[in-house]
């Protein structure tokens, strides 16, 4: 799957998030560094989210029509 992150300069480094995931984000010194810890963020909260909705939760694609 992808994701819109957001990727954001502070003076401590890169701060990263997920804006469709609630709560998921990481940081780094570098954009790469940010980048990479936000790619093992966001499959562990997919992990998780997977746990703890076992069988309670579907994943679709829904097109709707713009008049």
């Amino acid at each position: 799957m992808k994701y819109l992150i957001v990727l954001r300069k502070s003076k401590y480094g890169y701060d990263a998030h997920v804006p469709a995931l609630p709560g998921c984000h990481s940081q780094g010194d570098t954009k790469r560094e940010a980048l990479a810890n936000l790619k093992d963020a966001i499959l562990t909260y997919l992990s998780m989210d997977a746990e703890d909705n076992e069988g309670k939760t579907e994943v679709r694609e829904l097109e709707v029509a713009v008049p």
